[in-house]
């Protein structure tokens, strides 16, 4: 995180000038005072990032000030220089939150060595308080399977990891995109370096640009103090750009600047900073098709598709679920603490039999609802998997005798009862519900109102479910805010 701002609070004229000049010439924002009460003036009009303290002063004691800005929730970090050192005054300088400590004259490679680590040492601690605050992920699965498709993927992963290529990860929605993201991560040079995630679908459009790029003090409503971004935080290390097809043209624009220029100005402010990021980035959509219908800018997407990598959806691997079941099992007992003895052989047909549309996500989450619904008979069976089975000709892929779990291609009419007495899965009750509402209304952009969900995240679910709209195209779908199209958008 670079040093940008710095109070230089010196009483020695010739040696706060000298200071202040050396600075300066390295492009640093500088403020320079010789009593305390300029200096807290000063930090109550800005935030700052450094604060070169001298000891003693005509208006009282550098430590007095030391002291006052540990209380503060926005403070710099504070050297404090002397011409009168003892290890004394250093050691209650340290205790009192002091930095680093500097005898005058301090030389210009001293001087160096101060700034560089101080910038370390604050890029850290952005770095910590982001991830104090991040919400806590529940992803941390190593990318698994034996099929020869995942080996694949993991030998594909080894080989560009160790590059510095910019990766675009495509799969369907909980194939593991994240999951390969990390892998990449974690076996390249940058590894040691952070690794800072931005899901670019949760971000609301107006603030998205400022979680990228970081805003200053007074940019625009709200923002009370100066913001880094997602980027800066990143800086030497590797940024993850998840759903990348989500961010608006806008943002698009200044992302592809990041992308070739490494460099970047943050919301209302006119410096240009410098970055050092490996980009990664992820989606569920076919991005050539966006860039067809205008969506997405073509010179972005050849940027990010520098090395384009495929996840491979579940039922393209399935020799894969018994193997993923019997890892998900014993974590997922031990997290709900329940004794589970393992799969009836019935189980582990319908696992095999399932199309799974979810994917390994979809996985996960029907073990741990067996895992919680066995009782003490501690052996899963298919009952509590939570599948709504419909009885037809097995598939290759099922076993004998088995009923193979499908999907319907296209929903029942909504005044239709459901063929199913049992209980249904969150994610049939939720694929029903869309439909119902999409049958009803007028337009897709009615629809996505109703629900209460954005109708590029509306398309995205239709097109996971497989419905294709005879009667309007998807490009022809009215804009999120603009006036939906008389008739469109009616599901035959």
């Amino acid at each position: 995180m670079p040093i940008e701002k710095i109070i230089v609070l010196e009483d020695d004229l010739i040696v706060r000038r000298s200071l202040e000049q050396q600075l300066r010439q390295q492009r640093y924002d500088v403020a320079a005072t010789d009593t305390l009460a300029g200096a807290r003036e000063l930090l109550a009009k800005d935030t700052f990032d450094l604060l070169f303290l001298d000891l003693r002063l005509p208006d009282g004691e550098g430590t007095d000030l030391l002291r006052e800005l540990q209380t503060h929730p926005q403070k710099p970090l504070v050297v404090m220089i002397t011409g009168f050192g003892s290890v004394e005054s250093a050691v209650e300088c340290m205790r009192n939150g002091a930095f680093d400590y500097m005898l005058k004259p301090f030389s210009t490679d001293q001087l160096q060595v101060t700034l560089k680590k101080a910038a370390d040492f604050n890029q850290l601690l952005k770095v910590n308080a982001y991830f104090s605050n991040a919400e806590e992920d529940e992803t941390g699965w190593e990318l698994q399977g034996v099929s020869p498709a995942m080996e694949n993927l993991r030998q594909l992963i080894r080989k560009v990891a160790r590059t510095q290529a910019t990766v675009l990860i495509a799969g369907e929605s909980g194939t593991g995109k994240e999951l390969v993201a990390r892998a990449l991560y974690r076996q390249s040079p940058r590894c040691n370096a952070p690794f800072i995630k931005v899901n670019c679908a949760a971000i609301p459009e107006n603030l998205i640009e400022s979680e990228f790029f970081g805003h200053e003090k007074g940019a625009f409503t709200g923002a009370f103090t100066k913001r880094e971004g997602r980027f800066e935080l990143a800086h030497s290390g590797t940024i993850l750009l998840d759903e990348v097809s989500e961010i608006s043209p806008q943002v698009q624009a200044k992302l592809l600047r990041v992308l070739q220029e490494r460099e970047l100005e943050r919301v209302g402010g006119n410096r240009t900073i410098k970055v050092d990021v490996r980009v990664l980035a992820t989606t569920n959509r076919r991005l050539e098709e966006s860039v067809e219908r205008k969506e997405f800018r073509q010179d972005l997407y050849f940027r990010l598709n520098v090395v384009p990598i495929h996840v491979p959806p579940l039922r393209e691997h399935k020799e894969d679920v018994p193997f993923l079941a019997a890892q998900f099992m014993p974590r997922l007992a031990r997290k709900h603490g329940v004794r589970v003895r393992g799969f009836s052989d019935d189980c582990l047909a319908f696992l095999q039999a399932h199309r799974w549309p979810g994917n390994v996500r979809e996985l996960q989450n029907v073990i741990e609802r067996g895992v919680i619904l066995c009782g003490d008979s501690g052996l899963l069976e298919p009952e509590h998997l939570g599948f709504s089975p419909q009885t037809t000709a097995p598939s290759p892929q099922a076993a004998p005798g088995v009923p193979e779990i499908t999907t319907p291609a296209a929903p029942a009419p909504a005044t239709a009862a459901p063929a199913e007495t049992g209980p249904i899965s969150l994610f049939e009750l939720e694929k029903r519900h869309i439909l119902s509402v999409v049958d009803k209304t007028p337009s897709r952009t009615a629809a996505a109102k109703i629900l209460g969900i954005s109708i590029r995240t509306l398309r995205n679910k239709l097109r996971d479910y497989g419905v294709t709209n005879k009667d309007d195209d998807e490009a022809s779908d009215p804009p999120e805010n603009g006036p939906a199209a008389g008739g469109a958008g009616k599901i035959s």
